[in-house]
């Protein structure tokens, strides 16, 4: 059964899938219902969603999905605001702030809104809704925490703030002398209501509650006028759609090349699966790295460099910042893994062929060092540009600690030692795979330490 979920800063991945057997999609927005009711979930569930900077979902896009048939549900932030605006055709709000929404208690999009982390450090909440903010002062008053005047106070000057600039450490600071404050904030991190969260969770309850049941609401009848911006919108994703299929059906006319991309694919599911799982995503210094390794790999030295090769690769800067996540993601599982690695490695190269070879190479190459042994004050540089610029035709990695421990090594002088090994075999030995004017070709001064 497929079952899709919009959310972000309001609850983990883990903890929503821990709830239904959903498919996890990012905060909603413009375009992505429509796209999630193309494929027929038996569900949608809407709980975050994006309100500046980036177009906010359509009414006439949720109207669509349910017009197919697919019951939308939304609760908390996003979902909660579309679903008091669309309960009259159907779409299923539930919790608190739904109810307040729909009766008018609350008007502005400002109350759900709060600031996170971008996607790659999981959409972290930096800020408090003033819907949350709303319950906790209450809770505080029934428990005798605040006398009401206090309540008041601290309302009023949350939401005369900025929803980015709504922390409770920075409220506590500037109403320091506030009568009760001081056994509030004390009182805070065990008592404060997140009414968000709570509304979210009750969605989830239901939506499992219905699909296990076989309950869902009926739907109403409702036709979608099929105005101007809602075909131009629709043929703009269509398109796009289009155009993506087309690319990959020219890619499985490469076999060799299809095959390569599709196994990093699947590690890609399968590291995005493990993250969130353990609630665990890249930090900002690995996304970093990324970035630095991929533009130094494309050639992408400006600014401007980098912004002309994402609009020829139709991508926009925060779905450049996903790929880099994403790379970073495989980087860490591979990480995880690399001491469990022998066995299965050895197995792959006897299954392709590869196995004697390369056995036979290590034979000969440990024989001409017990042969021609080993010299001392040996040109360490050298050999390492000789190595990545003659024998891998590319530069050398700007870190090679870490180029070291992709391949398993436990650093830069266990990599310098594999690579003089590598050049002296093949420098003494005319190896047949290296031709013998790029043996003899490479005459830097330097040592590998001295190079990072």
């Amino acid at each position: 059964m497929t079952v899709v979920v919009f959310v972000g800063p309001t609850l983990p991945a883990h903890e929503v899938t821990a709830r239904l057997n959903a498919a996890i999609l990012p905060p909603v927005q413009q375009g992505d219902v429509y796209r999630a009711a193309k494929d027929q979930p038996h569900a949608i569930g809407i709980i975050d969603g994006f309100f500046e900077g980036v177009p906010s979902v359509w009414h006439k896009e949720i109207l669509w999905a349910m017009e197919q048939g697919i019951p939308v549900f939304g609760s908390a932030s996003m979902g909660a605001l579309r679903a008091a605006e669309l309960a009259d055709f159907g779409m299923i709000g539930v919790g608190g702030i739904f109810k307040d929404y729909l009766s008018g208690v609350l008007h502005d999009d400002d109350e759900v809104a709060v600031l996170h982390s971008p996607a790659e450090l999981g959409f972290q909440p930096l800020s408090t809704p003033m819907v949350s903010i709303r319950a906790t002062v209450k809770q505080a008053q029934a428990q005798g925490i605040l006398p009401s005047e206090s309540v008041a106070t601290i309302l009023e000057h949350a939401k005369s703030r900025h929803y980015r600039r709504r922390i409770w450490q920075n409220i506590g600071k500037e109403l320091s002398d506030l009568p009760g404050i001081e056994a509030f904030l004390d009182w805070l991190p065990d008592g404060q209501i997140d009414a968000k969260a709570d509304d979210a969770r009750a969605m989830l309850a239901l939506m499992a509650d219905c699909l296990s049941r076989g309950t869902l609401p009926p739907i109403p009848v409702t036709r979608t006028e099929p105005t101007l911006v809602w075909k131009q919108l629709r043929n703009r994703i269509d398109t796009n759609e289009a155009k993506n299929h087309a690319v990959i059906d020219e890619l499985r006319l490469d076999p060799e090349l299809y095959a390569e991309l599709r196994n990093r694919a699947v590690l890609s599911v399968m590291a995005q699966e493990e993250a969130a799982e353990q609630d665990r995503q890249p930090d900002r210094d690995a996304l970093i790295r990324q970035m630095t390794d991929h533009r130094a790999m494309a050639g992408l030295s400006h600014k401007t460099h980098l912004m002309e090769w994402l609009t020829a690769n139709d991508l926009k800067l925060a779905e450049y910042e996903d790929i880099l996540a994403d790379a970073a993601r495989i980087d860490a599982a591979v990480a995880a893994r690399l001491t469990q690695l022998e066995g299965p490695l050895l197995a792959e190269l006897k299954r392709t062929g590869k196995y004697t070879d390369l056995r036979e190479r290590a034979a000969a190459k440990e024989k001409a060092a017990i042969v021609n042994g080993h010299p001392s004050g040996a040109d360490r540089l050298r050999m390492v540009v000789w190595y990545f610029e003659t024998r891998l035709d590319q530069d050398v990695p700007d870190n090679l600690d870490s180029y070291a421990t992709s391949l398993g090594l436990s650093g830069r002088a266990e990599l310098g030692e594999l690579i003089e090994a590598e050049y002296l075999f093949c420098h003494r030995s005319a190896c047949a795979d290296v031709p013998k004017s790029k043996v003899t070709s490479a005459q830097h001064e330097g040592s590998i330490d001295e190079h990072t």
